[in-house]
């Protein structure tokens, strides 16, 4: 038994002593290849920045263009099928279109098809769409301005309900009035902030009014109405009934219906601008004729 015992103990006390060898080989190793890597000037490392789906698959499909794979005048595959060969949802495809769009290397012909106009290299304007897709943006908007609405129900003033209700009667003058619509609807979402008395809240919705860039403004474009203006404003007095009898729930479900209405409303944009591509009727009329921006 003795001899046992002390045939373990020598293997344990051994065994640590190469796993520490093979640990101080592989780090030596490591080491090696670092210095190597970051040594040799040759190795093209690039800065990794992370890329929005959208401009994924803008950028995939103008380097076609540019490959030759779609000449100027000819026709890219409808919508639906972009989807299915790239395994992304269609709302994906839509943005990074319309991303095109406003890189002038594509042009949407309702009922007809997309169109290369512009042999190019790249999908996007850096500038113009370098911010999250729209579905990104409101998705963070009704998360966050759910809660903000449901706390400025909980501890707005008398002034603060007065200032709500002064933004959505001159929204409701100026609806036909694109530039005064679109303050007024800012500011709408801006006083709702202050009522929480959380100015750091004031910061979070400026932000994200803030990152509405070229493509949420197409977007709008494409699919908003004067009637969708109006129901935008229904919505807003909705929040301001729900904050002014405190009613905190109501107030957050009031937020959540009014930017879940907006998404529904960009999706059936999409799918209607999808089947009129494809040749087929949308499912609605637009509602109205002028175009409206109001969300």
């Amino acid at each position: 038994m003795r001899r046992v015992a002390g045939y373990s103990a020598a293997a344990n006390h051994k065994r640590p002593r190469a796993a520490r060898k093979v640990a101080e080989q592989i780090s030596e190793h490591a080491a090696s290849v670092q210095r190597s890597l970051w040594g040799n000037p040759r190795v093209p490392l690039q800065f990794v920045e992370p890329r929005r789906l959208y401009r994924q698959i803008a950028d995939q499909i103008a380097g076609l263009i540019a490959a030759g794979e779609f000449l100027p005048g000819s026709r890219l595959p409808a919508e639906r099928e972009l989807a299915a060969k790239l395994g992304v949802s269609r709302a994906s495809v839509r943005e990074a279109i319309i991303s095109l769009e406003i890189g002038g290397l594509v042009e949407v012909r309702v009922g007809t098809g997309i169109f290369v106009t512009a042999r190019g290299g790249r999908g996007t304007d850096a500038d113009g769409d370098a911010g999250p897709g729209p579905f990104e943006l409101l998705n963070a908007r009704k998360l966050v301005e759910g809660e903000i609405a449901a706390l400025a129900a909980a501890g707005a003033t008398t002034a603060d309900i007065e200032d709500l209700q002064r933004s959505v009667e001159r929204m409701t003058a100026h609806v036909d009035d694109f530039a005064i619509r679109e303050d007024s609807d800012r500011d709408f979402h801006l006083r709702l902030a202050k009522a929480t008395g959380n100015g750091s809240l004031e910061l979070v919705v400026e932000g994200l009014w803030n990152q509405r860039a070229e493509l949420w403004g197409r977007m709008q474009q494409h699919f908003h109405t004067t009637g969708l203006a109006e129901q935008t404003i229904r919505d807003h007095a909705a929040i301001v009934r729900a904050v002014a009898a405190h009613d905190a729930a109501g107030a957050r479900i009031a937020m959540h219906r009014h930017l879940s209405r907006v998404i529904r409303e960009f999706q059936r944009g999409l799918n209607d601008a999808a089947r009129a591509d494809e040749g087929s009727k949308p499912q609605r009329a637009p509602i109205g004729k002028k175009r409206a921006r109001v969300t």
